[in-house]
């Protein structure tokens, strides 16, 4: 690690599921000091990846963390925060930083819940466990430096994603949910439709269809409560979906009017 660019970072991580372990993984693998705490009981995992974990989330808090980074699920995240013992903290400039794939939404909670004198980052790494699993070299992390006084600590934890490669993109909580909703969410909802109509390979795929069926598979990976996050968290979503009735109907109207164009009017 270049001491120039970065420091060692004691990090706490709220949330150790698939997610926040993917993470860990690569912080340790820095050098990073890592503490964790969770509604399940991670102790083992932690216990092989050389990290402290506590099951009492007073004693997390207490720990000293220059970052607490929070991997929780969209729609827990409320709770999660808002149940943390936040007069505990010992370090009065923490470094708050959380991972949602929607960003006002932890935006406005972090502002409105923390204490005046934390920082907050609000970040998207845009992969997972699936996409990056052999590296992050040229995958996208988006950051919103929201409240930030302690610019080194901020810095080296950006660094932590710098280093592995990622192209790092400072982008606004605002319009990151405008361009999710155009994109992300719509991807979730064309994958999920997909596997209600029951699609499945067929001895005659087109290249295209190859996609779609891949699409499908990769987006039920994703639990629903991530999906439903992604609609009820963005305010830009409502609006996509609606948008995406109307072209289906608009495109439907046009087939209608080829064919009726094509075959001409039924006769009685």
């Amino acid at each position: 690690m270049s001491t120039s660019q970065s420091s060692t970072l004691k990090i706490g991580i709220v949330g150790f599921g698939s997610f926040g372990q993917f993470l860990a993984k690569t912080m340790i693998k820095q050098g990073h000091n890592l503490t964790a705490t969770s509604r399940t009981d991670y102790s083992n995992s932690c216990l092989q990846l050389g990290i402290q974990f506590f099951r009492d989330v007073r004693m997390f808090i207490e720990a000293n963390n220059d970052v607490i980074l929070i991997c929780t699920s969209i729609l827990s995240f409320s709770e999660v925060l808002r149940s943390m013992p936040l007069a505990c903290l010992k370090r009065q400039t923490t470094l708050f930083v959380d991972v949602l794939s929607v960003k006002e939404h932890p935006r406005d909670l972090l502002l409105q819940v923390l204490p005046e004198e934390s920082d907050i980052l609000c970040t998207h790494p845009m992969f997972g466990p699936d996409s990056g699993k052999n590296g992050w070299k040229d995958l996208t992390f988006m950051y919103d430096k929201v409240r930030i006084r302690d610019e080194a600590t901020c810095s080296s934890f950006l660094h932590i994603f710098a280093e592995e490669g990622c192209k790092m993109l400072q982008m606004s909580c605002e319009e990151h949910d405008k361009i999710a909703a155009k994109s992300q969410f719509i991807t979730h909802t064309i994958g999920r439709t997909l596997a209600e109509m029951n699609i499945e390979s067929t001895t005659i795929d087109t290249k295209g269809f190859q996609t779609l069926t891949q699409l499908k598979e990769t987006t039920m990976r994703d639990s629903f409560d991530l999906y439903s996050g992604l609609f009820i968290h963005n305010r830009f979503a409502t609006q996509e979906l609606e948008n995406l009735q109307h072209a289906l109907h608009k495109v439907k109207e046009m087939l209608v009017q080829r064919m009726s164009e094509e075959l001409g009017p039924e006769e009685d």
